[in-house]
């Protein structure tokens, strides 16, 4: 393999020639052996701040001639034709490109200056091709002078994660509502179905599948509300900021302008911080916004347990899930319920996830957060891994649930559940005694009723009726 020699102020190492990265990634390889993959996300967010900055820096030129015009000045002034390949190369990395010669994993030290500077290489090197030079050639384009500049890692590296995140989060909240509307379909369908509702595990009064996928319809609606929230509490970014948020060694037009750039290119509400310094140093509103998915991991949890439980053998499975596959390599025919499975498994990870971003966010040291890369990583795996759960819970287990509501019925008109139906009418003793003889005898409602001569047949009827049982209460006028 043809090397070529890349060095910086260590010294030297051989790359292969037509690497696009350079000699801060290789380092970065050999140092962080972690084999976890860089979200692609977060790397293609790197490139759109890298546009927004090598635009602004264009503009900021294109000032500085017009106003002194031939005038020797005391700043390097980057020509046109190399920030427009820079942009180029940037554009192209915005959409995924050139993401084999980004060599940094996902757990690395340094506060991200290996992501920083494995993008500044690869746009670099790119630019370089497309000028016709070789790669390496960093007397005509520099990937710390030239391609990262008016940058530092400390407000790029953060202001890029809070853009891959918001087209997550959007991503999310569409992901949440059409799951919500997903059990909205199911509350319409199966409203009046009766179903016996349980308390700690034990049968306790009449209900419906209806009012039961309400329950998971309104739970996600305040998911997709709180999301939506998330926006306002990631879109203040440092960019602009330089190395702590004082904007040192930064013209101040660049300042000024490289926000309302990113602004333009992504369509985001992405701000600067009014407080630069603030911004750089400390990440609650990520704790914030991770908090909130784990509040959506939370229900999806509860909702993935409530209809794994209901679907499962133990309980009758007057719930069918979807067979999606093969559940045993021993057992003939059985079938697991793998969605739920996965989802649970997810929310999990999110639950660890959060306590990571939690104590690494804590962990920030006076003017800069030094694991940005970990608490990045995480960020986007949560909600990568949210996005995923909802939409395999809508189309792999909600679109094909199916309700037995024959033996639902049936079961609840035997379950001792349905006297507390009947104590504002016979009273809370004769209905537990009620309640014993349903269970010591397997008996149904109408023939203990008939046994004990409680009720009339007729009232009885209008009492099971499924708009007397799921009504608000009772009035006197129902006696």
């Amino acid at each position: 393999m043809v090397q070529r020699t890349d060095s910086d102020f260590l010294g030297n190492r051989q790359i292969p020639a037509d690497a696009l990265y350079g000699i801060h990634a290789l380092r970065a390889k050999e140092n962080f052996p972690d084999y976890s993959p860089f979200h692609m996300e977060w790397f293609c967010a790197m490139g759109i701040v890298k546009q927004a900055c090598y635009l602004t820096a264009a503009s900021y030129f294109k000032a500085l001639r017009d106003k002194f015009g031939d005038k020797e000045l005391p700043v390097r002034l980057i020509s046109d034709e190399i920030l427009n390949v820079m942009t180029e190369a940037a554009s192209e990395v915005s959409k995924g490109g050139y993401f084999a010669d980004f060599i940094v994993p996902a757990i690395s030290g340094g506060a991200g200056t290996s992501i920083n500077m494995n993008v500044n290489e690869i746009i670099a090197n790119a630019a370089l091709l497309k000028l016709g030079h070789k790669p390496c050639d960093y007397n005509v384009i520099d990937p710390t002078e030239t391609a990262n500049i008016f940058q530092s890692t400390n407000d790029v590296v953060p202001t890029a994660l809070k853009v891959a995140v918001m087209f997550l989060l959007n991503d999310l909240e569409t992901a949440i509502n059409e799951l919500r509307a997903g059990f909205e379909v199911l509350e319409g369908r199966y409203r009046d179905d009766l179903r016996i509702a349980y308390t700690q595990m034990q049968e306790a009064v009449p209900s419906s599948y209806g009012k039961l996928f309400s329950n998971y319809s309104d739970a996600l609606s305040r998911d997709w509300w709180r999301v939506s929230k998330c926006y306002e509490r990631i879109k203040v970014v440092n960019l602009g900021g330089s190395a702590i948020g004082t904007s040192v060694a930064v013209p101040r037009f660049f300042v000024m302008e490289v926000v309302q750039q990113l602004q333009q290119l992504t369509g985001l509400p992405v701000t600067r911080g009014e407080n630069l310094n603030d911004t750089t140093s400390n990440l609650d509103s990520i704790v914030e916004v991770h908090a909130i998915l784990k509040a959506h991991a939370v229900n999806l949890e509860k909702i993935a347990n409530d209809l794994r439980l209901l679907a499962s053998d133990l309980t009758g499975s007057a719930i069918k899930l979807p067979q999606l596959q093969v559940g045993s390599s021993i057992m003939p025919g059985k079938v697991n319920p793998v969605i739920p499975e996965f989802v649970i498994s997810a929310a999990h990870q999110v639950y660890a996830n959060d306590s990571l971003v939690s104590g690494l966010c804590g962990q920030g040291c006076l003017d800069l957060n030094a694991y940005v890369p970990l608490i990045g990583h995480s960020l986007i795996g949560s909600l990568k891994l949210l996005i995923a759960s909802c939409r395999t819970m809508l189309s792999n287990m909600v679109a094909g649930l199916e309700v037995d509501t024959k033996t639902s019925l049936n079961r609840l008109l035997h379950s001792p559940a349905i006297a507390t139906a009947l104590s504002p009418y016979i009273g809370y003793h004769k209905a537990a005694e009620v309640a014993k003889l349903m269970k010591s005898t397997g008996k149904n409602i109408q023939e203990i009723n008939t046994e004990l001569k409680l009720l009339p047949a007729e009232k009885l009827e209008i009492l099971l009726k499924p708009s007397n049982l799921l009504k608000a209460g009772y009035s006197l006028n129902d006696f």
